[in-house]
C-alpha cells in the first residue's frame, strides 16, 4: 500500500493536539519561544543567564510580558530586558506566520519522532536566528522532550473512557542516509465529562 503524500502528518497531529488539548500545544510552544529568545539574550550579553563572565558585555534587566497569537491560542511570551540597550525577538514578530509554523511544527514533529537537537537547530536556522551554541540548542531540545515525554507518560484520569478511535500514520523520512518509513498509532477518546481527548 502507498504512503498517501497529500496528508503532512505533522501538521494533522498538530491539528489533532490542538483541537484535544490546546493548552499542551500553546505551552510546548511557548516553551521552545521563550528558550528560543533566552538562548538569543545570553549571546547579545556574551554570557549565559546568571553566570559570571570576564566576556559579558551586558547583562539581563527582567522580562516584559508581550501576548502571541498563535493558532494553538494566545501565549504571554516573557520578552529578556537587557540592562544596556535593548533586545526584541524580531523572527518573532516580523516573521510571525512563518515562526508560528515552525514551531507549532517542532513541536509535533518531537512529539512523533522524538526530540532532536538537529530538529531544533533546523528550527533555529529557519527562523533566522544565529549565534546559539550547540549547547543552548541541546538544552532547548532537553526542555521540549521533558515536556513531549510529560504528556505520553501522564495518568488518564478523564475515564472511563466510553470511545476509542485509533489512527495510524505513515511517513516517510530520512534516517542515516536513507528514506524509511516511521509509523504512529494515535488514540483518541471520549472521556467521561463527554469530551474528545487526545491519549496517546
Amino acid at each position: 500500500m502507498a504512503v498517501n503524500d497529500s496528508v503532512d502528518p505533522a501538521a494533522w497531529l498538530a491539528e489533532q493536539i490542538q483541537a484535544q488539548d490546546p493548552d499542551l500545544l500553546r505551552s510546548m510552544v511557548k516553551t521552545m519561544a521563550q528558550a528560543l529568545m533566552s538562548a538569543e539574550a545570553d549571546n547579545l550579553c556574551g554570557a549565559s543567564y546568571g553566570e559570571r563572565s570576564s566576556e559579558r558585555t551586558n547583562s539581563r534587566n527582567g522580562y516584559r510580558k508581550r501576548e502571541w497569537d498563535t493558532r494553538a491560542g494566545t501565549v504571554e511570551l516573557e520578552i529578556p530586558k537587557l540592562r544596556q540597550g535593548s533586545y526584541f525577538p524580531d523572527w518573532l514578530l516580523e516573521r510571525r506566520r512563518r515562526a508560528e509554523q515552525a514551531l507549532i511544527s517542532v513541536v509535533a514533529t518531537s512529539y512523533l519522532l522524538g526530540v532532536s537537537t538537529r530538529r531544533v537547530d533546523k528550527l533555529v536556522e529557519q527562523l533566522g536566528i544565529g549565534g546559539i551554541s550547540k549547547s543552548q540548542v541541546s538544552a532547548m531540545a532537553k526542555v521540549l522532550d521533558e515536556q513531549v515525554e510529560a504528556f505520553r507518560t501522564r495518568a488518564l484520569d478523564g475515564g472511563p473512557y466510553t470511545f476509542v478511535w485509533l489512527d495510524a500514520l505513515t511517513q516517510k523520512v530520512r534516517e542515516g542516509g536513507r528514506t524509511v518509513n516511521v509509523h504512529a498509532l494515535v488514540a483518541t477518546a471520549v472521556n467521561a465529562n463527554g469530551r474528545k481527548e487526545l491519549i496517546a
